[in-house]
């Protein structure tokens, strides 16, 4: 039976969540170039293909040996319409997004990246208005241009060397924007039949059976990885996708998927911040002003409707 719905709760998931995504772009980038070590030297770039399925194998691997010892494998299985669901949201969604993300990082740059990925909370917008799900509410339009906007500004869009025009860089991240539309709205669905930890598992399931025929397991083997490789990408799985999805599906039972969505755009804001702090990196008074743009639409998206109620798309559970 679904339980009462706690926002406070699910934008505090969502926060936790883009703060590990944050760290993770920083780490993939490194990755790209091959600078993973601190001291400076370089070790071989990750191909971003490899990135993408070692972390999600590695996460459903750990995921698994988890859930399998503290709640057996009967409470473990669901029904195969539902697995079908699931799975189509590990391979369209998850699986997608990331490897497009991480491919539109390495063929441009984290910012082009970022900012277009971030354009996913008007795809939801229009979808949910499209469907009848939600009405395009002042708050909801408001909300989702200044995050949009927001994002542009906090993550240096603004200035000399911002963007960079590459076509396959700018087409896969426009492609991850749709992809992580699409894991919004149909994971909040199926996030009201089914807890966060159980839908996890199956999307990365999913998604690694798919990079599993995408990328057969020899020729992970024919890349030759320095075990200081393997375990940056072990490392890297837990940061990018265990954690953070972890806590993302846990937010989108609370969340509907507009609010989600916008939400997520924190994730911009905190890699300018950890950039500031961890590396020294100077935050322009521009991306300052976006920083408080996106909070902004995160105020004003969880505002309550003044001329009508909301329209519920599910009811979230425990």
């Amino acid at each position: 039976m679904a339980n009462k719905a706690h926002p406070f709760r699910g934008y505090a998931y969502i926060a936790v969540a883009t703060f590990l995504w944050g760290i993770s772009a920083t780490l993939g980038r490194a990755a790209f170039t091959g600078r993973l070590l601190p001291s400076g030297q370089a070790l071989r770039p990750i191909d971003p293909l490899i990135l993408s399925q070692s972390r999600t194998s590695f996460s459903f691997l750990v995921l698994f040996v988890a859930l399998r010892w503290r709640r057996g494998w009967k409470n473990l299985q669901v029904p195969a319409r539902d697995f079908g669901r699931i799975a189509l949201l590990g391979v369209l969604g998850v699986a997608a997004s990331n490897y497009l993300y991480y491919f539109a990082i390495q063929r441009t740059n984290v910012a082009t990246a970022i900012i277009l990925q971030y354009t996913a909370p008007v795809l939801v917008l229009l979808y949910m208005v499209a469907r009848g799900l939600q009405r395009a509410s002042w708050q909801r339009v408001a909300a989702v241009g200044l995050a949009v906007i927001g994002s542009a500004l906090a993550i240096g869009m603004v200035g000399p060397g911002g963007f960079r025009l590459d076509p396959a860089g700018v087409a896969a991240a426009m492609a991850a924007a749709v992809s992580f539309s699409f894991y919004n709205i149909a994971g909040h669905q199926i996030l009201a039949r089914y807890d966060h930890f159980l839908v996890l598992l199956y999307t990365t399931f999913s998604a690694s059976m798919f990079w599993i025929v995408v990328n057969p397991p020899w020729k992970l083997v024919a890349a030759h990885y320095s075990g200081m490789q393997w375990s940056f990408l072990l490392v890297f799985a837990v940061l990018s996708v265990l954690a953070p999805f972890s806590f993302y599906f846990a937010g989108l039972q609370h969340l509907e998927p507009t609010r989600a969505i916008v939400a997520s755009c924190l994730e911009p804001v905190f890699s300018i911040v950890l950039a500031a702090v961890l590396l020294g990196e100077q935050v322009k008074p521009v991306q300052s002003l976006g920083i408080v743009i996106v909070l902004a639409a995160i105020v004003i998206v969880q505002l309550p409707e003044r001329d009508g109620a909301e329209v519920p798309v599910v009811e979230p559970i425990e």
